[in-house]
């Protein structure tokens, strides 16, 4: 009797779908919030939709300003996929620093922004708490 394969411990991890045209940014991202979230990176916005119904997010963090693509676009892409519509977005952004970001509440509609530059537990403290994880439970 063949043995049964274990289950990928990196499957179990929640998923943050990175887009951005800049693939240092999901690096970047993926080593702030350290080994508790697989960091799913994607320079091509315009395969968003896809993507994210293949890895099943449980929160995107999508660069607003991006060739091709922008990501007010990517939103209502998302937007009108039954299988993503209900996926939190964050917009990533390089033109504010982290202590500015509260400037932009409301600029982008319903969906938070967070700076390229925040720091790792200000990134960590957004992505816990969209996905309703306790903060210390992600350490």
């Amino acid at each position: 009797m063949p043995l049964r394969a274990l289950p990928d411990p990196e499957k179990a991890k929640p998923c943050v779908l990175v887009i951005d045209d800049d693939e240092a940014v999901a690096w970047a991202i993926a080593s702030r919030l350290g080994r508790d979230f697989r960091v799913v990176g994607l320079t091509e916005p315009q395969q968003a939709v896809a993507r994210a119904c293949e890895e099943n997010p449980g929160v995107i963090l999508c660069d607003i300003h991006m060739p091709g693509m922008q990501g007010d676009e990517v939103a209502f892409a998302l937007s009108q996929e039954p299988r993503t519509a209900r996926i939190p977005l964050v917009y990533l952004t390089a033109l504010v620093a982290p202590d500015e970001v509260p400037d932009l509440e409301g600029v982008f509609g319903e969906y938070p922004t967070v700076s390229k530059m925040a720091s790792p537990e200000d990134l960590r403290e957004i992505v816990t708490m969209i996905l309703g994880i306790a903060p210390d439970a992600a350490n």
